[in-house]
């Protein structure tokens, strides 16, 4: 006796719905959706995740849709230990949307035989956009607490990880004077050969290091950022931006231990725009020219930035013995509110807390040029500090 025909296709209907829903993809119109609780993420604050973040990642990049999309759902506290997110990815268009909170461990040890300058990163990726409402904690406070740079002497004891000492990817660890492990500290992320790419409606908060590197990225797209750390922590710059082309920033929120926003060598086209920074020290291009580098950096344009009780407003800064230029740079519409230094120019930068940093005052220097200040307002308690030219030459009040 045949069976009915209709009991066949409800069977293999069930069995399609069965197959769909029990993958990892939700797939509708090119569209592809990768959560990382289906690949094993538990969002508890305490549970590794990264292992599940990645197996989420690795399956969004290598899915072929026009547009993918990896989501990191809301009200779940996901702790990740140092992850790369490794490119280049099939999509052009990768979203991961953050709407949960990720944390860094406190326990600095987990980075023992790492790189130790890494919590995430996402390297090689273009068509790159991450955004949502969530959270990024660094969690910087056991780094913080033994700052090399601050704290020369201070070493974790007993069975503890010295962080005085560099890291590297041997897993082994090699003794160093502890003062110039300053930057062995992970930034909280990184964007590495990211182009086309954007960052935009996160909270950063309490890295260890840098919150945000762009770095040898093209056409970089940063927006409505909220980026907060204590003003006492050391390096805590908001964004830094080195090697890079085109990026553009806006509608933004600094408050750090550093500069809000700093701009390194090799960098142009960068537009700053909308910023609110303050506690931190200010918006810097450098510095440039370290141990005799050649630099390169113009057409920077800074526009509408507010400063709130910060150490320095802007300010150019470059090492004695380098090379190269600094150029095309403008400051429009700025406003102070109670800055120490305003408006610093300084060809004679260097570290003071390590005097073998700073060569011959006669050396030459990384070469200024065509900077304009327009629409400058407010309320400081030093005067305008440029220190340029060869010999060495102040204008204004010295910082």
């Amino acid at each position: 006796m045949q069976g009915d025909p209709s009991s066949s296709k409800l069977v293999i209907i069930c069995y399609f719905i069965l197959v769909v829903f029990s993958s990892s993809h939700v797939t509708g119109s090119d569209v592809t959706f990768v959560n990382v609780l289906d690949n094993g993420a538990v969002g508890d604050g305490h549970t590794d995740d990264s292992q599940a973040f990645l197996r989420a990642w690795n399956d969004a990049c290598d899915w072929d849709a026009q547009v993918i999309n990896m989501i990191v759902p809301e009200g779940k506290t996901f702790v990740l230990k140092p992850t790369i997110f490794n490119g280049p990815c099939k999509s052009a268009n990768l979203n991961v949307q953050i709407y949960g909170t990720l944390k860094a461990p406190k326990d600095t040890s987990v980075w023992e035989g790492l790189d130790a300058t890494i919590w995430l990163a996402f390297k090689n990726v273009n068509g790159l956009a991450v955004f949502g409402s969530g959270t990024i904690d660094g969690q910087g406070s056991n780094w913080w607490a033994q700052s090399c740079r601050y704290n020369s002497s201070k070493k974790l004891s007993g069975g503890g990880f010295d962080i005085c000492r560099v890291l590297n990817s041997r897993r082994h660890l090699k003794p160093l004077d502890c003062r110039a492990t300053a930057m062995h500290r992970p930034l909280e992320i990184k964007f590495i050969s990211c182009q086309n790419s954007r960052l935009r409606d996160l909270h950063f908060m309490n890295s260890p290091n840098t919150h945000i590197l762009i770095q040898y990225s093209n056409m970089f797209w940063v927006s409505n950022l909220t980026i907060t750390s204590p003003k006492t922590t050391p390096n805590t710059d908001g964004i830094h931006i080195d090697g890079s082309t085109g990026v553009f920033i806006d509608d933004s929120i600094i408050e750090s231990g550093d500069d809000c926003i700093s701009i390194g060598d090799h960098t142009s086209n960068v537009q700053i725009n909308n910023i609110n920074c303050g506690p931190g020290h200010g918006v810097s291009v450098g510095s440039l020219g370290k141990g005799g580098s050649f630099a390169q950096v113009e057409n920077i344009y800074v526009n509408n930035v507010n400063f709130s009780e910060t150490t320095n407003g802007v300010r150019i800064k470059t090492w004695q013995g380098g090379s190269g230029y600094a150029r095309g740079i403008t400051f429009r519409q700025i406003n102070f509110n109670n800055v120490q230094y305003p408006i610093i120019i300084d060809q004679y930068y260097c570290d003071h807390q390590h005097p073998s940093s700073c060569t011959g005052k006669n050396a030459d220097g990384v070469l200024i040029s065509n900077v304009t200040y327009e629409s400058v307002s407010g309320t400081s308690s030093t005067q305008v500090s440029l220190v340029c030219g060869k010999p060495r030459m102040w204008i204004g009040e010295p910082a």
